[in-house]
């Protein structure tokens, strides 16, 4: 299998970006600023949104993906939402396209082009590519491991920060009590925490060399696997508070982060670490 997935990678990197653009024209741009009431509903709660673009560019990306990667299977957010053991696909021996179809449904919801679409291609639990589109800005990143990382088609390099670490958090709207005592031992000096946005793009930041680092609470694969590899590409790396590196099948200590350089992610574990 890996035979034909390493084939597809030297073949099929730009078919999957013209699935992504066209499922953003036909899905999710048509509907971005023009949704009706209807279109949004509460999935666990007021902060967890889903719009029937989401929905709707999943059902599309999955058509399109299983039938460029024959074998291939889809685990989607919306998917996973409605059937939980669809998750249990990633880490297998199969190849599993895990897909976000809008990431940052909240900033979609209120018209805001901080956005993106995100997929990324595993195998047995490794992230071997990644695609990052926000539609709304018109910008794809794209990353095979072992290749590089791209935006647009120039050569991302993440560099390394100034005096003063930028770090994008989880938003305490989704942390626990014990996740919050671990990001607040980021309001150091020398460290300038702020809420994330879109997760894509905060990765994608980073790997852009515009943000120092991200420190996150939750682990589903949708929203971190693409950007991970991104990062990597660039330059960056990532661990978790149990200094392990992110696995995107699950089962990892929290909080985790990802950074432009690995002494900014010793950095930053540090300061998660000492204060739970």
């Amino acid at each position: 299998m890996i035979d034909v997935i390493e084939d597809f990678l030297v073949q099929g990197v730009s078919d999957v970006e013209e699935a992504l653009r066209k499922a953003a024209a036909a899905e999710v741009m048509p509907r971005f600023r023009q949704l009706a009431e209807g279109d949004v509903v509460q999935k666990s709660g007021p902060h967890d949104l889903v719009t029937v673009a989401d929905r709707l560019a999943e059902e599309h990306l999955t058509a399109v993906l299983t039938t460029l990667l024959p074998g291939s299977v889809v685990v989607g957010e919306e998917a996973v939402h409605a059937d939980p053991s669809t998750y249990e696909a990633i880490g297998t021996d199969v190849p599993v396209w895990i897909v976000d179809p809008v990431d940052g449904t909240r900033q979609f919801v209120h018209g805001d082009p901080g956005f993106c679409m995100l997929i990324a291609l595993a195998w047995r639990g490794d992230v071997l590519a990644s695609w990052t589109y926000a539609p709304a800005l018109d910008e794809m990143a794209v990353a095979v491991r072992g290749k590089g990382a791209w935006l647009d088609g120039e050569r991302l390099v993440a560099g390394t920060p100034g005096e003063v670490l930028e770090v994008a958090t989880s938003h305490p709207d989704f942390t626990t009590a014990e996740q919050k005592r671990a990001l607040l031992g980021l309001r150091v000096e020398g460290v300038a925490p702020r809420s994330c946005g879109s997760a894509g793009l905060e990765y994608l930041a980073i790997a852009r060399g515009e943000l120092d680092a991200v420190a996150f609470s939750w682990e589903l694969a949708w929203d971190h696997a693409a950007g991970l590899l991104l990062v990597a590409e660039a330059g960056g790396t990532n661990k978790t508070v149990a200094g392990e590196p992110f696995r995107i099948e699950g089962g990892n200590a929290l909080p985790f982060t990802a950074a432009r350089d690995a002494a900014t992610v010793d950095r930053v574990v540090e300061l998660l670490s000492a204060a739970v």
